[in-house]
């Protein structure tokens, strides 16, 4: 059904027609509705609130998510929203333009979080965590305002990975981006629906596609950051022994608390072996035998 190129989303007009592209498509629809069903993100006639920075991934979910809905395999409304934060250099005018020939419902939203951040981060330190917190709680207010039910990002297997790795090597937990979370005030949901795929298929898709793609790196925020230190290990990794990746990420779905450390996830402590008896007289403390 996905190779009928004269039935699509006009978010797919265009498309390659080679077998390469027909493939990585499919295999992309596949995962993300994969992840969809795995953890239970369709509640049926609600609406979802799709982030939309202008970067590969979140062209991928935009378009992914149209074309899962175009089938009859997504039930709920989906509403499109870019949050310009004033970054300078911002090509302003390029979303709202791409939306509207796309025919997708979308908002655009101006809020200058990027003069805050400058204003509240000292000289020499990365933008990205504050500048994050205050997108998202943007999004969460928009969310909110529009009647979504939940917050979709654009989040992949790739960034789930990374973030791991950080948080082992530099939180000290382990801990990653869920597939499906509810926020800290418990109102909205948080969807990735690309956790399965990998960065590589969002490139490929999105420079085949030719989207506009608007650079991350606007604020000149980029350089050094933990997170590109965790791509390059994972990329080392990757090159010596392909597949890796996949490998790493299959044991986050894989986990075993009974071969972890975590007293709080395993009760260590009442742990016992079928040759512990316990022989109980009266008034005694029970004795080993």
């Amino acid at each position: 059904m996905l190779d009928d190129l004269d039935d699509i989303h006009p978010l797919f007009h265009g498309a390659p027609s080679s077998a390469s592209f027909k493939k990585l498509r499919k295999r992309i629809v596949r995962q993300t509705r994969e992840a969809i069903e795995q953890y239970g993100m369709i509640q049926r006639g609600t609406r979802w609130l799709v982030c939309l920075s202008g970067g590969k991934d979140s062209y991928t979910l935009l378009a992914v998510l149209h074309e899962l809905k175009w089938r009859g395999l997504l039930p709920v409304d989906l509403l499109a929203c870019n949050l310009d934060q004033g970054q300078p250099g911002f090509p302003a005018t390029v979303l709202p333009e791409f939306l509207k020939k796309m025919q997708v419902p979308h908002r655009i939203e101006y809020q200058d979080t990027y003069s805050i951040v400058k204003d509240k981060v000292p000289a020499g330190r990365t933008y990205c965590a504050l500048c994050s917190r205050l997108r998202r709680g943007n999004l969460y207010r928009i969310a909110r305002e529009e009647g979504c039910s939940a917050v979709v990002l654009g989040h992949h297997r790739d960034d789930i990975l990374e973030t791991f790795f950080m948080n082992l090597f530099h939180g000290g937990r382990l801990a990653t981006m869920p597939p499906k979370l509810v926020n800290e005030e418990g109102d909205l949901f948080v969807y990735r629906p690309l956790a399965h795929v990998a960065e590589a298929d969002c490139e490929k898709f999105a420079k085949s596609m030719n989207y506009p793609i608007i650079p991350c790196d606007l604020c000149g925020s980029q350089d050094g950051l933990q997170r590109q230190q965790v791509k390059q290990i994972l990329d080392q990794w990757e090159r010596n022994s392909p597949g890796r990746r996949q490998v790493m990420f299959r044991a986050l779905t894989n986990v075993r608390p009974s071969h972890m450390l975590d007293p709080k996830l395993f009760d260590f402590a009442g742990l016992l072996t079928n040759s512990f008896k316990f022989e109980e007289k009266d008034g005694d403390v029970p004795l080993l035998r």
